[in-house]
């Protein structure tokens, strides 16, 4: 059955397949613990670097609770409790010895909802490079700022406008500036939860296309709940249910011959 028209109405074609690189990620028996509630089962998972991976799954079903390990987001639940490994270039990130703020500027993180800071457009992705030093001068300061607002592919837009607030771009825009001030300090990896949820066709549109022009330098987990989305970004796909990770591949053999019973089943809307 060819699910990429049955099982997902008015599906786009997928992405071109990218044979799985090196993995930027590898995640060995990961285990998530929300008090008493066990709420990720033993998740092993490799994520290749200069690809986008695709978390799917109905709601609650782990696909967050999973990205926030890969940067100890999990660190500020005081109930929350992580077992197992997780590697970023074969370096355990649980290491006690880590420093939690480097591996934060490693690993940038775009949520949901955009969430500018009340500061200017120049402020909100000058912040970054600031706070870590990673400018000698104002002129060093501008070209990061620039050159950041050029690769989420708002230069043109707020060029003229820098310093007027975040907060008074559009949905779309606040987005990608907050793309940029991830960017800025020059990441590896990024993580992106929803990232197109509160957003219009347009907006989400532009954001795809965003993702899809980066994917070549940075390694991209992405969060979604639109399988159409999943199979326009993504080279490799996940399906969590029920705090278990059911099944991993190629994106296009996720889609169209699933292994698992269960990813057959969310797939082609049985559940979900």
């Amino acid at each position: 059955m060819d699910m990429t028209t049955q099982g997902i109405p008015n599906a786009l074609p997928f992405s071109p397949t990218k044979a799985a690189a090196k993995a930027k990620v590898s995640a060995r028996g990961v285990n998530v613990y929300y008090g008493e509630k066990h709420a990720l089962h033993d998740v092993s998972v490799e994520i290749p670097d200069q690809a986008v991976m695709s978390f799917i799954g109905p709601s609650g079903c782990g696909k967050s609770t999973f990205l926030r390990c890969v940067n100890r987001m999990n660190d500020t639940i005081p109930i929350c409790r992580v077992t197992g490994s997780i590697e970023i270039d074969g370096k355990d990130i649980y290491d006690p010895a880590l420093d939690v703020v480097q591996l934060r500027a490693r690993v940038g993180m775009v949520f949901q909802k955009p969430n500018p800071f009340p500061k200017s457009i120049f402020e909100n992705v000058a912040y970054g490079p600031r706070i870590h030093g990673m400018a000698k001068n104002k002129t060093d300061l501008d070209e990061i700022v620039m050159t950041s607002l050029e690769k989420a592919g708002l230069i043109k837009e707020v060029k003229d406008r820098l310093n007027d607030s975040g907060t008074s771009l559009s949905g779309g825009q606040q987005q990608r500036l907050c793309i940029a001030r991830a960017i800025a300090v020059s990441p590896e990896i990024i993580l992106m939860d929803e990232p197109c949820s509160a957003l219009d066709p347009i907006a989400t549109a532009r954001i795809e296309e965003l993702i899809d022009e980066l994917r070549s330098n940075f390694c991209i987990i992405i969060v979604t709940h639109s399988m159409q989305q999943a199979a326009r970004v993504s080279q490799r796909t996940a399906f969590f249910h029920l705090g278990n990770l059911v099944e991993e591949g190629e994106t296009e053999a996720i889609f169209t011959n699933p292994k698992e019973e269960r990813t057959r089943d969310y797939i082609t809307g049985r559940f979900g």
